[in-house]
């Protein structure tokens, strides 16, 4: 009982914690993306990649700078990975062999951070601060910058600019990432994380052998790989490694900082569409599916059905003894949840069920409250579909915001929701039907199925969570992965930013009657519906194959 209580209470603590950075943080960063003053470090940035900070953008060339931006900095980093052995702070590591160094390359970029590797002996210390720690930053700005864009959209009228990407990016990055995640690494190391370039020492056990002990700057890139939403652990074992997560309360930490700003987004909105309702509405929706979510994966996991389970008295395998089931079953769903990947447990070894909620909530599109931006854009992508579902039953044009929402919004809308479920069923249906990617399932049958769905459901939404029970590391899933990736990071923020472009254009509509209240109770019953029923439709003929199968 004591265990339990005390996991009560760190849940409870979390919460408070949550909700007193939401009003402060959204209110931040709705007041620093309306400022026109520029920082001199922003300016110098500006100057230096020919950039004119105070002109805005039409639609279609916010899509360019994105797309342009994404592939250099793929580029980028895959000549880095490449060629670390021949740069400073090599430690000894050779170069990435090119498919895996492609696969990882477009894993950082996308915000999906799959790791087919194992940190401390693959990457150099040059690497992951000068390559992976720093895409964990811009790829988080990428998908605020966008999701403010789409704000742009619904409250401007008649114009077709929404906003300048290159200006959303930097003040992304030096305004709300930098120093959350500088104040983050210092307590991280207060804390007990690791924080140095020293070679990796040699110790000797008291069996009289001998074992190198990892070293590395982890604090610096746990603190951005959690506010980022983005989940690359430094060591293998991720958050479950002492390094990177010594204690209950580092633990706490970590999934207090890859919730904050998710979470705070909404309260941005409400700010910069002039109605804060509208931003506790969408707010209540995604806190409503996370409470919803933890419930059921520790109801799940406490359960621990299966007769090996239920001799030990518990579903302790793959769980860190520190943390125990409930706070292993809060990371895995939080961690989900916001397409963030990391992980202190190893969720192939969860129970069948509780696997499946991992899997639920990657399917739901990570919109409670999803990654850094992306959770707060897909959530919207979903709100325009409820309005236009609640127009349908009262036969009339339905609005979102003042802005109608009309044939050419909803295609954008349903290409959206449709283009990620695609990408993940197809890739998963190719591995399954092909020898080369059955042969990397350890576990055949409904689990294995399970295994190469969530794979592939992950790297679709961005997520790099994996079953770690597929072999990653082949030619196959290293060339397919990167596709789903990178084509289920892209496509989706091209439908968002036409969607953008084209509510910017409208003029306001004023509020009628026949209106529908959109931050009401409702309403926020009837976006959770949607939501659930979309995915459910989509994902549960292969959950009952998979999971659904194997738990009952």
């Amino acid at each position: 009982m004591t265990g339990w209580l005390a996991a009560a209470l760190q849940i409870f603590a979390l919460v408070v914690v949550l909700a007193a950075a939401h009003v402060p943080l959204g209110d931040y960063m709705a007041r620093m993306f309306q400022s026109t003053r520029h920082l001199r470090v922003e300016k110098g940035i500006y100057r230096l990649i020919g950039v004119d900070a105070d002109a805005d953008q039409r639609w279609p060339v916010y899509l360019r700078s994105v797309l342009i931006f994404s592939v250099v900095s793929v580029v980028a980093l895959y000549g880095i990975l490449r060629f670390q052995a021949y740069l400073p702070w090599s430690e000894g590591m050779s170069n990435v062999n090119p498919l895996l160094a492609f696969n990882t390359a477009v894993s950082f970029v996308t915000n999906t951070n799959w790791q087919n590797y194992s940190g401390e002996s693959t990457m150099s210390y040059l690497a992951q601060m000068a390559g992976l720690a720093v895409q964990n930053f811009l790829s988080a700005a990428v998908g605020i910058a966008v999701v403010v864009a789409l704000i742009r959209g619904f409250s401007r009228v008649g114009t077709d600019r929404v906003g300048n990407f290159w200006v959303d990016l930097v003040r992304c990055t030096f305004r709300i990432l930098l120093p959350m995640a500088c104040i983050g690494a210092v307590v991280l190391i207060a804390s007990g994380l690791i924080q140095n370039l020293a070679a990796d020492p040699t110790i000797h056990t008291i069996a009289g052998g001998s074992q190198s002990l990892p070293m590395g700057p982890v604090a610096s890139q746990e603190a951005i790989k959690e506010l980022g939403t983005n989940g690359g652990g430094f060591f293998n074992a991720n958050s479950s490694h002492p390094y990177e997560s010594p204690t209950p309360f580092t633990n706490l930490l970590e999934i207090f900082m890859l919730l904050v700003i998710p979470f705070s987004l909404p309260r941005t909105f409400g700010r910069l569409v002039g109605d804060t309702r509208q931003g506790f509405a969408i707010l209540g929706a995604m806190a409503a599916i996370w409470a919803a979510s933890v419930a059921a994966s520790i109801g799940f996991e406490s359960a621990h059905s299966g007769t090996a389970l239920q001799a030990a008295g518990a579903a302790m395998e793959g769980k860190e003894v520190r943390f125990g089931v409930p706070m292993s079953s809060l990371f895995e769903v939080s961690t989900t949840v916001t397409s963030t990947g990391s992980v202190n447990s190893m969720h192939d070894s969860f129970t069948p069920l509780g696997g499946m909620m991992a899997i639920i909530n990657m399917g739901l599109g990570e919109v409670a409250p999803g990654g850094t931006g992306s959770g707060l854009y897909g959530m919207l992508i979903l709100a325009i579909i409820t309005v236009f579902v609640a127009g349908l039953m009262v036969g009339r044009t339905p609005e979102y915001l003042g802005k109608k929402i009309g044939g050419q919004q909803m295609k954008m809308a349903a290409l959206y929701v449709l283009i990620t479920p695609i990408l993940a069923l197809a890739f998963t249906a190719i591995a399954l039907s092909t020898a080369t990617g059955r042969s990397s399932i350890l576990n055949p049958g409904p689990h294995g199925l399970s295994e190469v769905l969530y794979a592939f459901t992950s790297q679709a939404n961005n997520n790099g969570s994996a079953f770690a029970g597929l072999t990653g590391n082949t030619n196959f899933y290293n060339i397919t992965g990167a596709a789903a990736m990178f084509l289920g990071r892209l496509l989706p923020i091209v439908f968002v930013l036409a969607l953008a472009g084209s509510l910017a254009k409208q003029r306001k509509v004023p509020a009628t009657a026949g209106t529908l209240p959109t931050h009401r109770p409702q309403f926020v019953l009837l976006l959770i519906g949607v939501t659930l029923i979309l995915a459910g439709l989509t994902y549960f003929p292969a959950l009952a194959l998979g999971p659904l199968a194997e738990g009952l």
